[in-house]
């Protein structure tokens, strides 16, 4: 492979010759762990056996994992299909940034794991199946490689992968954490946007939502309606669904949604002053009275935006 001057990149599956693939060695930190103290909710055993394998063609294990993730997810994508989006000639690998780009193309709220081994062994117990990034060589010498974790045994102290030409490569916890740990600790998740990540934190996920909104707001609006039923209160998540429902030129559906957050919030002005421009902007006489309410509550409650509130008042204040 091409080595990688700057950000990380893919490599092909090479044979490990450091000490994580050494039985001497002692276990990272982060198994040890584990080993001592299991999470009692997690199960002992999960295995996928339902997510497709396409074995990697030359430095395209980029392509070749993200097209096993989206098609876990019911989205139809392959290898070939994925290349042009995800593989950069010149540096004969993929980009992280570039294969979550991929993802929310294809509709799906791209999701970046917590750097934590027990969270990704929960998404997989959970059903879902990990993107991670590895480096299978030295950190002086990189060999990045992608790859799909599909199933683990706490019993065997082991992972299953498809890696590389390998579909349910078996590796032993303490070499996958150390050569996942030389990456970083970097894995993501692809789910369809009626799933959320079962580790999901709410501002992480948010910010997931936000980011699939700015390349496809149908789904945007569908990973918003999930995410709320989790944390029905959250800003961010409230905010996005009238915002997710305006970038789809659904006004009525739109101002539907931010009276939800207004009625859930009414601590946020930028729902009452989202509200009072799509009922203005809907030129329905009947709605004038709830707009000019609604713009003045925002005024009223302020904030850095309160500039934008005046002009908005100012304007329903003149409107016939």
């Amino acid at each position: 492979m091409k080595l990688s001057d700057s950000a990380p990149l893919l490599g092909a599956l090479f044979v490990l010759t450091l000490c994580g693939g050494l039985a001497g060695c002692a276990a990272p930190a982060a198994v040890q762990q584990l080993e001592r103290s299991w999470p009692p909710a997690l199960a002992p055993r999960a295995d996928l056996s339902s997510v497709p394998f396409f074995p990697q063609d030359d430095h395209e294990c980029g392509p070749a994992a993200l097209a096993m993730l989206l098609q876990a997810s019911g989205t139809a994508a392959t290898p070939a299909q994925l290349s042009p989006e995800v593989y950069l000639p010149g540096r004969q690998g993929s980009l992280q940034q570039e294969l979550l780009i991929a993802a929310r193309r294809h509709g799906l709220p791209a999701y970046v794991l917590a750097p934590d081994l027990r969270d990704l062994l929960t998404e997989v117990a959970a059903g879902h199946p990990v993107l991670v990034f590895q480096n299978l060589s030295l950190p002086i010498y990189p060999i990045w490689h992608y790859a799909v974790v599909v199933g683990y045994d706490r019993e065997r102290g082991s992972l299953l992968l498809h890696s590389g030409l390998t579909k349910r490569l078996e590796m032993s916890l303490a070499t996958f954490e150390r050569t996942w740990a030389r990456a970083g600790h970097w894995a993501m998740l692809a789910l369809p946007t009626n799933e959320v990540p079962a580790t999901a934190q709410v501002q992480t996920f948010a910010a997931a939502a936000v980011a699939l909104e700015r390349l496809d707001a149908r789904a945007a609006r569908q990973t918003y309606a999930t995410a709320l039923q989790r944390w029905p209160e959250d800003p961010v998540l409230l905010l996005g669904a009238g915002n997710a429902a305006y970038a789809q030129g659904d006004l009525a559906g739109a101002a539907v949604a931010y009276r939800h957050a207004v009625n859930t919030r009414p601590d946020l002005a930028d729902a009452w002053n989202n509200l009072a421009h799509v009922l203005m902007e809907s030129g329905e006489a009947a709605h004038r009275g709830e707009a000019r309410q609604a713009a003045e509550q925002a005024l009223a409650l302020g904030g850095p935006r309160v500039a934008q509130y005046r002009d908005l008042a100012a304007a329903l204040r003149t409107d016939p």
